[in-house]
């Protein structure tokens, strides 16, 4: 279709609801220490790129995030 995608996977803890629903909302952390900004940052390169980043997690299964590049002609 046009386009590459990257998948990252884990089998860790995995992410609530609750938190699922604000990861990308700037400075939303969960870690001690942390600057809630990483993963606003990645989207808003995703979407300078013309791409998407999407996630999806279950508590005790693990997360995925999924990346689409748009192939573009030079």
């Amino acid at each position: 279709d046009g386009s590459t995608v990257v998948t990252i996977e884990d089998n860790g803890p995995g992410i609530d609801e609750d938190a699922l629903e604000k990861i990308f909302i700037p400075f939303f952390t969960t870690k001690k220490g942390g600057s809630g900004i990483g993963l606003t940052l990645s989207k808003q390169i995703m979407r300078l790129h013309n791409g998407t980043i999407t996630v999806k997690s279950k508590v005790n299964e693990g997360t995925t995030f999924t990346l689409k590049f748009i192939d573009q002609s030079i």
